[in-house]
């Protein structure tokens, strides 16, 4: 599955002529270096495209909405080099639709102290022009991210390309198309919400198949294409028959197999991203997807269980925004399970029934067959591991009847204390920031759900730059959280929203 297509961001520079045509060509020259450099560094994810300087009503209307209609365009980059008269971006700014990024800099770093005269003065005003343009952005109620600083700081690169993921994150979200195998589990809450208004809001498209229809895909495929796959299994992970008869347990891990191929099969033809399940409806299935869906996950799609489409369309989004990413330690749905409450030992065990992405592993991945008290099917194979040590974040996508909120737990994932023998399912286990208490209280004060969609690789900062973009609210529970002003925050985001 192809997770990105060869995203590009528009690098505009913008000006007048009032300073004559010298000035401009260096403002070009300007322009063009700063995007040689960005692309050189070895930073940025995605290639910066140099646009020619911007100066008029016209070539800035026609720009913005050459960008809204380049499918590999994922946003533009702004910046001032000299004034702009805010005015001439009014009619390009209304018709354009895509993420947008001011950066704030200007070519040299250091003011010329010993020839600076007028004529530098004029041409290298960012200072003046950025403040311009930035006037009318935010009196047009435009949302964009602001990055500070000179081109050439790495710092500001990284700030930059953690923006493009951000990006490429708003753009994907309308590309994303949820299936969902049967209902949401009864009576559960959580899992519920409005799949209009998140089509209006994010994009997405959520539909449901009978899970039979799914069923007669899993049937279809050939005994000889799954026996390849279970064979790929076998040679990847680590088999712990712990007791079980040796054909009988390849029998499960073969059930596994042929639903990973004919899920992938009918998913990529139906042309959907993300799925969900619900052990209380398998219809034909000879197993509740453990294994499978691990694999699935693995490749990029997302998902969440009991029917939970909202955590199945971030997991995808936040794959998306961390495809390609050199040194990713994982993405995937989690589940909180239980409590340590020994002091100075706190955090919560992350799990869930099977489904969890092996990309967060660390150390060997196991497949183990054991018996599942829910879906009263066969006892179905599973991918067993422990998730890696690090800071991530875990959010939860929450529909509050009025509006959406996005729930962002900065979190630190650590190691148990002893092994859990007689557990097989994968494993996380954090504690939340600023500890195991005020996280936990300022979640369910949040309203947060059980289910999240988890990753090592992005930042608080990024979700909520999402969620900007998305016009929904969002609230971060970091080390700086404390429950007074927590639920302060709560109380005028409702006022706002």
């Amino acid at each position: 599955m192809k997770a990105v297509k060869n995203y590009k961001f528009w690098f505009c520079t913008g000006s007048q002529d009032l300073y004559g045509d010298e000035c401009l060509k260096n403002v070009a020259r300007h322009s063009r270096i700063i995007v040689e450099e960005l692309n050189k560094s070895g930073v940025l994810p995605f290639e910066v495209v140099w646009k020619p300087t911007l100066i008029t009503n016209e070539l800035i209307r026609r720009t913005f909405n050459e960008a809204n209609t380049d499918e590999e365009c994922a946003g533009v980059i702004t910046w001032m080099h000299t004034f702009s008269p805010a005015k001439s971006w009014i009619l390009g700014l209304q018709e354009y639709r895509k993420p947008l990024l001011h950066l704030h800099t200007q070519f040299n770093e250091e003011i010329p102290y010993d020839t600076i005269d007028m004529d530098f003065m004029n041409e290298n005003q960012a200072a003046h022009g950025d403040r311009e343009y930035g006037h009318i952005v935010s009196r047009m109620g435009i949302e964009r991210k602001v990055v500070m600083g000179h081109w050439s700081d790495r710092k500001v690169q990284e700030r930059i390309a953690s923006w493009m993921r951000t990006a490429i994150g708003v753009i994907e979200s309308s590309h994303v198309r949820v299936m969902r195998v049967a209902d949401n589990m009864r009576n559960v809450a959580v899992t519920e919400g409005d799949k209009v208004e998140a089509q209006l809001k994010f994009g997405w498209e959520v539909d449901t198949y009978p899970v039979n229809e799914i069923a007669e895909a899993v049937a279809a495929v050939s005994e000889s294409d799954t026996n390849a796959l279970a064979d790929e299994y076998y040679d990847k992970y680590e088999i712990l028959l712990e007791g079980r008869d040796p054909v009988e347990f390849r029998r499960h891990v073969a059930v596994q197999a042929q639903i990973e191929i004919g899920f992938e099969r009918f998913l990529e033809e139906k042309n959907y991203q993300a799925i969900v399940t619900h052990f209380g409806d398998l219809g034909a299935l000879k197993q509740l997807p453990g294994l499978a869906i691990q694999r699935l996950e693995e490749k990029g799609y997302g998902f969440g269980a009991e029917g939970d489409w909202k955590v199945a369309a971030m997991v995808r989004i936040m794959k998306l925004m961390t495809a390609g990413m050199r040194d990713a330690k994982g993405t995937s749905m989690l589940e909180d399970y239980t409590y340590n409450l020994v002091k100075g030992k706190e955090g919560i065990l992350q799990a869930h029934m099977l489904e969890i992405c092996p990309s967060i592993a660390e150390g060997p991945i196991s497949i183990k067959c054991q018996p599942l008290s829910m879906g009263d099917r066969e006892d179905p194979a599973r991918l067993v591991f422990t998730a890696k040590e690090g800071p991530g974040i875990a959010t939860s996508l929450i529909d509050l009847g009025t509006r959406f909120r996005l729930i962002i737990n900065e979190v630190d994932c650590k190691k148990v204390e002893k092994p859990m023998p007689k557990l097989p399912v994968a494993t996380n286990f954090w504690e939340p920031r600023p500890n195991l208490y005020t996280g936990a209280e300022a979640w369910i004060l949040a309203g947060g759900a059980h289910h999240t969609a988890f990753s090592y690789d992005l930042t608080s900062e990024q979700m909520v730059d999402w969620a900007d973009a998305m016009g929904i609210e969002s609230v971060v529970i970091d080390a700086d959280t404390t429950i007074r002003n927590f639920k302060n925050e709560l109380k005028w985001n409702a006022a706002v929203y």
